[in-house]
């Protein structure tokens, strides 16, 4: 069986990992967000905010981001 790159993604957001301590179930798949405020030039935040909203419509709620990417601004996003 041959799977196309869009059911692959599918298939590894359906699976789940647990973050301890805290026992919360994430997508085994996560957005990093660090180019939604720096590192690769201007970012768009409407574009950005079209891509959390995918990612989530897809079943990726991992959303990876950290304070050292800038003033909050990744934050205030999400």
């Amino acid at each position: 069986m041959r799977l196309n790159l869009k059911t692959l993604v599918k298939v590894i957001v359906m699976m789940k990992r647990t973050l301890r301590p805290f026992n919360l179930e994430v997508s085994a798949l996560g957005l990093g967000c660090m180019g939604m405020s720096m590192c690769y030039g201007k970012a768009d935040d409407n574009q950005s905010l079209r891509t959390i909203e995918y990612a989530i419509e897809n079943g990726i709620n991992f959303l990876d981001t950290a304070d050292i990417y800038g003033d909050g601004h990744n934050e205030n996003l999400i």
